[in-house]
Formats: structure tokens, C-alpha cells, sequence
């Protein structure tokens, strides 16, 4: 997965701008304009690394002179002390995007870490794991990308990707069949249709409609492995709901497609990542 540029740059923009507005009345009184300096960031933590040119970016965008070194790549496994980067460059750029940078590059890394732990849990059954729209606003790209470097694939990035039928939407068309065929009546052959289910019955009807992807939400690991017999293949199965490291490898083993988590990006714990000056 490649990020846009452009789209990073926004991104960090926006977030450099709430975070300094006109004046770091810090830097700006203390440090003189011209002066220079080495920095670094050195890992305080164990997991997936993720974020780091995005990190370097923030430095490069208040000082197009900015020079750094990369020791550790996104995807990399780092370990509490490893170097992780050096940057040398004018000293209040790298004051000022000090926190922007840690916070982008602690959070990817966090969710890239927190994918991996459950990618392992599973390894070996077939079943992939994956996040949900359940992100912070304006930071869904670059959470969903952390997510593909912890070894996770990606749901849906919005609404226009994809249909998905759940409660709210079933239950205002009266039932699975007019939902599924209302939609297939208005849209071409390019989007596929997922169709939450909360019950054998409301999955036969799923099936009986030709939905595409099934989600079992919030069923027992017993009723999921019932369910995917009863699919044999006819549709993708994805488990949803109520799913944490203690159990999702007995989640994996109900023969799953894809398990979602929101836990990956909506509350996920930020990796522990430091910069200090030489």
C-alpha cells in the first residue's frame, strides 16, 4: 500500500498548524533562527514499527534542508533502546515538529504493532484480520496503512466502497430480501454487498438473497462454526463483534475468512518512541 504524497503532506500540514498556529512561543524566544543540530529517535518499546517517512516528512516540511538517516524501516521490528532514526537540521524546526512527528509515528506504529499481535494469534488457520471505519477523523489512510504493515488487510476504506447491510438498514427495508434486492435494483455489477447477521435464520435469508460477504456478528465461537458449514463456500464469512486477543485464534478456528477488530485503530495503545537531542 502506497500513500499519496499529497495526501500525507495535508495531513501533517493540518496538524502542524494546530499544533504551532502562528508562534511556539518556546522555540522561537529561546533558540536563535540560525542554529543547528543533531537529533534522534530511539525506541522505548517492543513491536512493529510504522510511520517513520511520514515522521521524517513532518521535519522536511518546516525545513526543505533537513537531512536524516534510517535505521529501522516500517515493517521493522524494534526493541526497547534500538536507534531508530537521526536527523540533523535547523534546531527549532526540529523542536517544532517534535511532538506532530511522535504522535503520527506513535499511533502508526501502535496499530501496526497491536495487527501484528492478532496476525500471529491466528497464523496458520487462514483467517485474515482486519480493521474497521471505526477511525479518528481525518487519519483513516494512514490508519488503515498501519494496519497492512502489522501483516493486516484492509475492510472497506468508506461508504462508497462496498455495500454493507447491518441492523439499522435491514430493519428499515423490513427484511434481508427487499434490502439485498432494492440494492442489486439500483446499482451495476462493480459493488459488492456484505449483510450483517445476528442469527440462522437472518443467514439463510442472506444466502437465499446471493450476498456476497457474510458477517456473523457478535455469535459464539460454537454458532460461527455452525455457520460456516451452512455457507460451504457460497459466500465470504467475516466475525465481528466482541473479539480480543484472548480469544480470536478460537475465533480463527471456526474456519472465518476475515475477523474485523475497530479495537485496531479506535483505541489502540501508542507505541513509546522518544527524540533526543545530541
Amino acid at each position: 500500500m502506497k500513500l499519496p504524497q499529497f495526501y500525507v503532506d495535508d495531513i501533517i500540514k493540518r496538524a502542524i498548524t494546530e499544533d504551532i498556529n502562528y508562534l511556539d512561543a518556546t522555540t522561537d524566544y529561546l533558540i536563535d533562527e540560525n542554529a543547528k543540530t543533531e537529533a534522534y529517535f530511539v525506541s522505548k518499546d517492543e513491536g512493529v514499527l510504522c510511520g517513520i517517512e511520514i515522521a521524517m516528512r513532518v521535519f522536511e516540511l518546516l525545513d526543505d534542508k533537513v537531512e536524516y538517516t534510517l535505521h529501522k524501516k516500517d515493517g521493522d521490528t524494534v526493541s526497547k533502546g534500538d536507534l531508530i532514526a537521526e536527523m540533523s537540521g535547523n534546531t527549532a524546526a526540529l523542536l517544532k515538529g517534535e511532538r506532530t512527528a511522535l504522535n503520527l509515528l506513535q499511533h502508526m506504529s501502535g496499530i501496526a504493532t497491536a495487527t501484528n499481535r492478532c496476525v500471529k494469534l491466528v497464523e496458520g488457520t487462514g483467517a485474515a484480520v482486519a480493521e474497521t471505519r471505526k477511525t479518528l477523523p481525518g487519519l483513516r489512510a494512514l490508519q488503515k496503512y498501519a494496519v497492512t504493515v502489522g501483516g493486516g488487510k484492509n475492510h472497506r476504506y468508506n461508504l462508497s466502497d462496498a455495500a454493507m447491510l447491518k441492523d439499522n438498514h435491514i430493519d428499515a427495508c423490513g427484511s434481508i430480501k427487499n434490502a439485498v434486492a432494492a440494492f442489486r435494483s439500483k446499482t451495476g455489477h462493480m459493488i459488492k454487498i456484505e449483510v450483517e447477521v445476528r442469527d440462522f435464520d437472518e443467514l439463510n435469508e442472506a444466502l437465499e438473497a446471493g450476498a456476497d460477504v457474510i458477517m456473523l456478528d457478535n455469535m459464539s465461537c460454537e454458532q460461527m462454526t455452525e455457520a460456516v458449514k451452512i455457507i460451504a463456500g457460497r459466500a465470504k464469512t467475516e466475525a465481528s463483534g466482541n473479539i480480543t486477543l484472548n480469544n480470536i485464534a478460537e475465533v480463527a478456528k471456526t474456519g472465518v475468512d476475515v475477523i474485523s477488530l475497530g479495537a485496531l485503530t479506535h483505541s489502540v495503545k501508542a507505541f513509546d518512541i522518544s527524540m533526543k537531542i545530541k
